[in-house]
């Protein structure tokens, strides 16, 4: 039977979750230091993305997720699975990415990619953040040919 505290601890390991989905969907990346630790590791280079600290991570999104590129996104996340242990948590959370991209001939295109993403969180002194976020690539579907993913 799951505590009071375990039940706390799992739905704001949840809230984190989404807010980080929200945070790319509006391109909010600056404040995403709200969502991971200072040292956080961060992985996307399953999707051809970067691999550094989180302030590498920023620089790289504010490039590479632009609204000339990429004007919207949908990150839903699904069957989120933590195992929380004291201050430290795992966990390894779905997620279905709808993309519209703008391509160089100045049309348009939606393409939707599947993931998962394996987090490791730590229980900060301001509450739960991701201290290590990679990429795990399920699938993608109807992706522009030049993209290579």
């Amino acid at each position: 039977m799951l505590s009071q505290q375990d039940i706390s601890d799992r739905l704001e390991l949840q809230d984190l979750v989404y807010f980080y989905s929200h945070l790319i969907d509006s391109k909010s990346f600056d404040t995403l230091r709200e969502v991971f630790t200072e040292d956080a590791h961060i992985d996307y280079s399953a999707f051809g993305g970067s691999v550094g600290n989180l302030e590498e991570t920023i620089a790289y999104l504010k490039q590479a997720v632009a609204d000339e590129i990429f004007p919207n996104s949908q990150h839903l996340n699904a069957n989120l699975q933590f195992t929380v242990n004291g201050d430290s948590a795992t966990g390894r959370v779905m997620c279905f990415n709808p993309m519209e991209m703008n391509l160089p001939d100045g049309g348009q295109q939606v393409f939707l990619i599947g993931l998962w993403y394996v987090d490791e969180y730590r229980r900060t002194p301001a509450g739960w953040r991701i201290s290590r976020r990679v990429e795990e690539k399920s699938w993608i579907f109807n992706a522009p040919d030049f993209m290579n993913l």
